[in-house]
């Protein structure tokens, strides 16, 4: 085994106030040559599947850092409320935190790693869009040097803490994934690679949604939306609104539904920042843009449900749902014009007010 280097590039030091904080300073000694070349030849942990990090956190809780990858936004959301999970309700707050990747930096991200747990046998860490800290779009002494103790913390990370590290891309040939991926465990979510890939994705999701399709409408679905995660699993989201009463989702439901196509993300996305960012004129512009364009009510209910689930703050999450939900009814018992019921439904989730609360809601800088 080669020497272990006389210094390390980051080290704790401690405070006034006891808590831990990372410092970054050079070495005073070089780390030997064995040590770098064996360190360079370590290959990259085998990947893990959602699946597989749920089986994980079930028998043996998470690991000490993980990097959650891709681009279905829910799927991540899951996994990370499934890992805070793993922490009692009761004491939650003390345990677990919650940033920002364009609101923090990394000394603080291992800061708050560092410090123990109170009452509990780990704490989690939760980065949201760390593409920020992990590859900023400016090189900087300060990123250089937090990219440092990232590096130092991989190689020896504390054991009470668990990381997450939730981004949509990241350069893959940059060092610093290359390094997350020889140390860390790397969970990537949204990635289907083609139409047979989708539909085995659909019946793993109808086993959750506790529902059931027609094998060829399983097939459809996967045909006409194609690969993309998200827009899949807003389409299934749709489904299962308009076939609540149903045994299970036939081709015509989805013919129905979805149609010969989807709407592309880019109006995916146009309603849902409206939405996020409460501007109800915009919204409702958009909502009314697709009902012109001949969308289903349903479909657009569909795509608000996914808002509602996927998009907002916890604070707006509970009453935004209980909104669908009156919607769902009132359509299906012919309660009003089904426009004016989605713009109402509209703009009840653009008027959603609430801050998050510390600890266990969304993301937050280190107090």
């Amino acid at each position: 085994m080669p020497p272990a280097p006389v210094t390390s590039p980051v080290r704790p030091l401690s405070s006034a106030s006891g808590t831990t904080r990372w410092n970054v300073s050079r070495p005073t000694s070089r780390t030997p040559s064995s040590a770098l070349s064996s360190r360079r030849s370590e290959e990259p942990l085998p990947e893990l599947t959602p699946a597989a990090f749920r089986a994980r956190l079930a028998t043996g809780g998470p690991g000490s850092v993980c990097l959650l990858l891709g681009d279905d936004a829910a799927e991540k959301r899951a996994l990370i409320e499934a890992t805070v999970a793993t922490i009692d309700e009761g004491i939650r707050l003390f345990n677990v935190d919650r940033f920002q990747g364009d609101e923090t930096t990394i000394p603080e991200v291992l800061d708050a790693a560092q410090t123990l747990p109170m009452m509990a046998a780990r704490r989690v860490i939760v980065v949201l869009h760390a593409e920020h800290v992990l590859q900023p779009k400016r090189e900087s002494q300060a990123a250089t040097e937090g990219l440092s103790a990232l590096e130092a913390y991989l190689a020896e990370p504390a054991p009470h803490a668990a990381v997450l590290l939730e981004a949509a891309d990241l350069d893959e040939r940059r060092r610093v994934f290359r390094r997350i991926s020889e140390a860390a465990d790397v969970v990537r979510c949204g990635d289907l690679a083609d139409a047979a890939d989708a539909g085995d994705w659909i019946v793993r999701r109808l086993k959750e949604m506790d529902r059931e399709a027609e094998p060829a409408a399983v097939r459809l679905l996967a045909a006409v939306v194609g690969s993309d995660a998200s827009a899949l699993r807003g389409a299934l989201d749709r489904l299962s609104l308009y076939a609540a009463d149903a045994p299970r989702i036939t081709v015509e439901d989805v013919r129905t539904v979805v149609g010969a196509s989807v709407a592309g993300p880019d109006d995916d996305w146009a309603v849902a920042r409206a939405i996020e960012q409460r501007d109800t004129r915009r919204a409702l512009r958009e909502v009314g843009l697709a009902l012109e364009a001949g969308a289903v009510p349903y479909m657009v209910l569909g795509q608000l449900a996914w808002v509602a689930r996927s998009r907002l703050g916890p604070t707006r999450t509970g009453p935004a749902i209980d909104a669908v939900f009156r919607t769902d009814r009132a359509l299906k018992q012919s309660g009003g014009d089904p426009r004016v019921l989605l713009e109402r439904l509209v703009a009840e989730l653009c008027g959603g007010r609430g801050r998050t609360p510390a600890g266990g809601g969304g993301p937050r800088g280190r107090r």
